[in-house]
């Protein structure tokens, strides 16, 4: 039997990048055998003494158009890698999510006799549920973050391992606000409202405006009010303060570069767009209205595709509506205002939403990279000890 691994990651944008480096830390870190690591990966998984064969930015593509372009540069990355992988006599493949790229990769190395693993499911529990039927046929191991995904996989027998999610390793179980608040200088007795329209010019555009209203509706009816809002990027706050300028109020809004965990951290509430942050959210245990507007035929479409009727994270977490969701035309000041204020002003509402948080997130916490490891170490194992059998 070898007296070493080879395992080959593929990542295909930064947050790929950091499950990786933690996951080739903790991979070592386990192994009785020394471990070589080749595929793509990032900075992160460079400074690990990994070895990629392309930059990461090659797989970093995004929507329906983009992939298109690229389609044959991606076709000629992914005949590279399979024949890298089989000529190298890989143990053991991962994909880290990039889903379109990796799961057809992963079907073509599967067949060939390498085990191959998964690790953060696509949305199929949401929507294009039959490729579940497609994913059994390519991994011997789907790792997922979020125990509902495991119940789906299960369901489809597919073999499955909730690895829980390694943000709610790294968050603390108690926030503390105060620091927060200290740290971005606001009044210890205001009232802090988040603002987090999106990453994404085009979320910016279908509810910054909304949002802004929605800010000025709670200023009229509650004194001491003060709204922080992080722009992702340069561009984004320079969108963001072409609508602030168009007004003729001087509403208590604060622009930052960035920092969204800071001014989630700080608030007693957080309006925000759907997606990955609502979780961040609800591990800093803050109430929040979820919303999202889209164009109108996208929406119709999707409405098609979908299998789920809730959204929001922290929703489909909890198996049930704990947080308000608010959806095109209710993206506006007089539905997602008395939300907010219903959030604000609840004591008992707060209290229990806190609770619901704390328990989610302790579900959460698993030590994901080491479990990760441990379920993918074991996968070796299996498999050496079939090889040697046969």
């Amino acid at each position: 039997m070898a007296n070493s691994l080879r395992i080959g990651i593929v990542v295909g944008e930064a947050s790929g990048d950091i499950l990786g480096a933690d996951l080739i830390k903790a991979l070592r870190a386990q192994s009785e055998k020394s471990i070589e690591f080749c595929g793509v990966g990032g900075a992160l998984m460079l400074a690990e003494n990994f070895r990629t064969l392309f930059d990461i930015e090659r797989l970093a593509v995004m929507g329906f158009v983009e992939p298109l372009k690229r389609l044959p540069e991606l076709i000629t990355m992914r005949r590279t890698l399979r024949e890298h992988f089989l000529q190298w006599r890989a143990d053991l493949v991962i994909g880290i999510d990039a889903p379109d790229f990796n799961l057809d990769l992963e079907l073509w190395l599967h067949e060939r006799g390498i085990k191959t693993a998964h690790y953060v499911s696509p949305s199929v529990w949401a929507w294009r549920q039959g490729r579940v039927h497609k994913i059994k046929r390519a991994v011997d191991l789907m790792l997922t973050l979020f125990p509902f995904e495991e119940q789906f996989y299960r369901d489809h027998a597919v073999p499955v391992v909730c690895i829980g999610h390694p943000l709610a390793d790294r968050l603390p179980l108690q926030t503390d606000t105060a620091a927060a608040r200290a740290q971005l200088q606001i009044d210890a007795n205001k009232t802090v409202v988040a603002l987090l329209p999106g990453s994404r010019g085009s979320e910016v555009a279908q509810v910054g405006s909304d949002f802004i209203d929605t800010a000025a509706w709670l200023s009229a009816r509650r004194e001491n009010l003060y709204f922080v809002l992080p722009a992702a990027n340069a561009l984004r706050r320079a969108q963001i303060e072409t609508l602030l300028e168009q007004r003729s109020d001087n509403l208590p809004i604060t622009i930052l570069d960035g920092q969204s965990h800071l001014a989630m951290a700080a608030a007693d509430a957080v309006l925000m767009t759907s997606g990955t942050t609502t979780l961040e959210a609800l591990l800093l245990k803050k109430p929040m209205v979820v919303a999202y507007r889209m164009g109108k035929w996208s929406f119709a479409l999707i409405k098609r595709l979908v299998n789920i009727t809730m959204i929001a994270l922290p929703n489909l977490l909890a198996q049930r509506k704990l947080v308000p969701e608010c959806l095109q035309d209710d993206v506006r000041a007089d539905v997602m205002g008395p939300l907010l204020l219903e959030q604000l002003d609840n004591v008992e509402l707060r209290t229990d939403l806190q609770r619901e948080f704390l328990t989610i997130h302790q579900s959460l916490r698993r030590n994901a990279s080491a479990s990760a490891a441990r379920a993918l170490l074991n996968l070796v194992r299996v498999s050496s000890v079939e090889r040697t059998a046969s």
